[in-house]
């Protein structure tokens, strides 16, 4: 989707104006039907793994919970859900500057990422932008939503231009990028809700201490690591400047790692559902199952989640058919995304 609004002089964009696996955008009028059918008295919605916080962006006339292990979909969160003020005026004067600077210095980017995923003038420029703004945060020019919608008015750009398939997995060797780096402002409200949280954690742990009229869960649903395929959007968020190695410049993702991609997923999905202080659950999960290769075959079986969710409540499933992504190794057919909705005996919220 393609945002034609400006602001002085600079284009916009929306939160949805991103690509990301497994992203919900398509799906909204399905999740926010079921909800609006099935669920009374929501008030509150915690989305535990908020990716881009499409389905978030759904409920933003509610008070939003969100969270993500990946330090680049929290700090994207923050910037679109966050409570905080910001100045929207400082916002679009810096990222005009952003989209007016030159620069040829040598920078993190430029050493570690030069004529990969982007060219080697592209990396001066991403390179510099990322440490003028924490220059700016340490001088104290930035509050942290600002800071978090400038670093995602930077990633959003990135993922624009990136010689890439959609991912970070590899690049499109001897590829030239047909457009330049440009920096957009993001729509971010300015009139979210006073109470909005949103956090960086393990989901698990995060359930302990929230409650919600509304609890939904997207989890990993596969063997694919988001940490592995996003890794230069989270190194560039975090700018912690680590060392990168191999053909794709991945720095060390351990602790980055999702238990819903390994065979721990059925235990991590049983503690999690255990913990979950909500009215509702409503969990989101595609019926892959053996349906690709083995590296997209589904985690979870749907005798285990019904399993799981039943002992909270009663359940209730629900199916919409799309199009599935894939990298032309599996033979999909009748893909659907199903919603499993757990109406809670105990009625916590």
């Amino acid at each position: 989707m393609a945002d034609t609004a400006e602001l002085g002089g600079c284009r916009t964009s929306s939160i949805n104006n991103r690509r990301y696996l497994g992203n919900k955008y398509k799906l909204l009028p399905f999740i926010t039907g079921v909800v609006e059918r099935e669920c009374r008295g929501i008030r509150t919605v915690a989305d535990i793994f908020s990716g881009t916080g499409a389905v978030a962006s759904a409920f933003q006339d509610r008070r939003l919970i969100t969270n993500d292990l990946m330090y680049s979909n929290y700090i994207c969160n923050f910037a679109w859900f966050g409570a905080q003020p910001y100045d929207q005026e400082k916002v679009v004067e810096l990222v005009a500057g952003y989209n007016a600077a030159q620069t040829d210095e040598e920078n993190y980017m430029t050493e570690n990422f030069s004529d990969t995923y982007f060219s080697r003038a592209d990396c001066a420029r991403i390179g510099f932008i990322r440490e003028d703004i924490e220059r700016r945060c340490r001088r104290n020019e930035l509050n942290f939503r600002e800071r978090a919608i400038l670093i995602t008015s930077l990633l959003y750009a990135m993922d624009k231009i990136a010689l890439t398939c959609g991912h970070y997995d590899a690049y499109r060797r001897g590829a030239v990028s047909g457009q330049p780096l440009e920096l957009r402002v993001p729509l971010a409200p300015t009139d979210n809700d006073p109470g909005n949280q949103c956090f960086n954690e393990d989901a698990n742990n995060l359930v302990k201490r929230i409650s919600a009229d509304l609890v939904y869960i997207d989890p990993p649903y596969n063997s694919r690591q988001y940490c592995d395929t996003y890794h230069l959007l989270e190194n560039v968020a975090r700018w912690e400047k680590p060392a990168v190695y191999g053909v794709a410049r991945k720095m060390d993702r351990r602790a980055l790692k999702s238990r819903y991609c390994t065979k721990d997923a059925v235990f991590a999905f049983e503690t999690l559902v255990a913990d979950i202080h909500a009215r509702y659950i409503l969990f989101s999960y595609n019926n892959m199952a053996a349906k690709g290769n083995g590296r997209s075959n589904a985690k979870l079986s749907d005798a285990d989640i019904l399993r799981i969710l039943r002992t909270r409540g009663e359940v209730r499933v629900f199916s919409e058919s799309y199009k599935a992504f894939s990298a032309g190794q599996s033979d999909i057919e009748d893909h659907a995304e199903r919603l499993f909705l757990c109406i809670c005996d105990d009625g916590e919220g």
